[in-house]
């Protein structure tokens, strides 16, 4: 197998330079494990909160954005409420799915990485999530069409669900922030 050209030190840097740029200091972080103990989905992590904060720090890209936790994380916040270091841990977790995406590493959590891509289409396209647009591009994509069925009617009966979108003043300006994101976000 060939070696990379970009040495670990290296990888590291740029790591922690875009960590850096969004406001994560992942070196701040002293393993008190708030974060993990807190998080109400870790038991599906493969890696915990704490350790994807300390593999950052040792810019262990590679390890990180082939793991799990990167797509399952909800973005809650609840891990960066209890931080005593006021580390943004999902701001750390958006990083790396990004970092994943423009590097072309097959998500771990296929089907979660389908909906994320799907979800930020919606947010392209109308400014804000269409819910039905969003749900019927993922269920094409991911060739589940009729599961949570049951739900969805549930959810249209009760009026959760609007069959039109409501678009948003402003749409231009969220054009502008996918600008070179790629083909990936085009509907």
């Amino acid at each position: 197998m060939e070696a990379s050209p970009i040495s670990p030190a290296h990888s590291n840097e740029k790591l922690l330079a875009k960590l850096a740029d969004r406001g994560v200091d992942v070196h701040a972080c002293y393993q008190c494990g708030r974060c993990s103990a807190g998080c109400p989905i870790t038991e599906f992590f493969d890696i915990t909160t704490m350790e994807v904060v300390r593999l950052a720090a040792y810019g262990a890209e590679e390890q990180l954005l082939s793991s799990s936790a990167i797509w399952l994380c909800a973005a809650c916040e609840t891990c960066a409420s209890r931080c005593p270091n006021d580390i943004d841990i999902a701001v750390l977790m958006d990083v790396l799915r990004e970092l994943a995406r423009r590097k072309g590493v097959v998500p771990a959590e296929k089907r979660v990485a389908l909906f994320h891509r799907c979800f930020l289409q919606s947010i392209k396209h109308w400014g804000r999530a269409y819910e039905v647009g969003l749900i019927a591009g993922y269920k094409v994509r991911s060739g589940d069409l009729l599961g949570d069925m049951k739900l969805g009617m549930k959810m249209f009966a009760r009026g959760r669900l609007k069959l039109t979108p409501h678009p948003i003043a402003g749409k231009a300006e969220i054009k502008k922030m996918f600008a070179g994101q790629g083909k990936e976000y085009e509907r």
